[in-house]
Parts: C-alpha cells; sequence; structure tokens
C-alpha cells in the first residue's frame, strides 16, 4: 500500500459550547491549523503517483476561501466545531473528490491532533 500525505495552514476562530465557564475553549479563540489530507492506494497512476499532489489544489482552495480567517462556528453551522468535526468535514469534502484519502487530521496546537478515517 503506498501512502502520501498533504498539509494545509489556516486560522480561525471557534467556541466550544456545554463546557464549564472556566474551561478556557468555552470563550471565543482561535487557533493557527494544520489540515492534513492522507491518501492511499495500492497501485501508482501511470506516472508513478498515488495522485499528483497538484491534484490537491482544490483543497488550499476551499480552505483559503471558505475557511481560512473566519469564525468557524458559522462556516460550519455548528455549535461545537471540535477538531474531530473540523477533521470529518474536511474528510468528507475531500473524499468526494478523491476516492484515495482515507484520512484527515487537524492540529489546533503543535501538540494535539485529531483524526477522522472512516
Amino acid at each position: 500500500m503506498f501512502t502520501i500525505s498533504k498539509q494545509f495552514h489556516f486560522s480561525a476562530s471557534h467556541q466550544l459550547q456545554g463546557l464549564a465557564d472556566d474551561h478556557p475553549c468555552s470563550r471565543l479563540h482561535g487557533h493557527n491549523y494544520i489540515a492534513e489530507v492522507v491518501l492511499q492506494s495500492a497501485e501508482l497512476n501511470s506516472t508513478g503517483f498515488v495522485r499528483d499532489y497538484r491534484e490537491l489544489s482544490g483543497l488550499k482552495d476551499y480552505i483559503d476561501n471558505e475557511l481560512d480567517h473566519r469564525h468557524l462556528n458559522d462556516v460550519l453551522g455548528q455549535d461545537n466545531t471540535t477538531a474531530e468535526k473540523m477533521a470529518q468535514h474536511l474528510y468528507q469534502w475531500s473524499h468526494a473528490r478523491w476516492p484515495e484519502v482515507v484520512a484527515v487530521r487537524i492540529s489546533e496546537t503543535p501538540k494535539t491532533w485529531a483524526e477522522y478515517r472512516p
């Protein structure tokens, strides 16, 4: 099995509901996110790729136009735009375009990652 991945960076705000008042994530706050899309294939295409990285520019465009410097609760229409839900959202968007997508990971900080892999 061949595996490739590509990272995309963006900044956005969100707020999580249902947490204790003293929990920092219950307040409006932002992150410098990293979204990583993971693709796999048992076979390579005619040029020797799982998929050409340049073909993933559509995800960069989507992130830049729809998520970057936005309030994610409004964009995604959710009260709780957790990293887990964002990973699922970006997985669904990406997998609909590139069937080789097997997972999406979201990082809110250098030490934390959430992954969606059906």
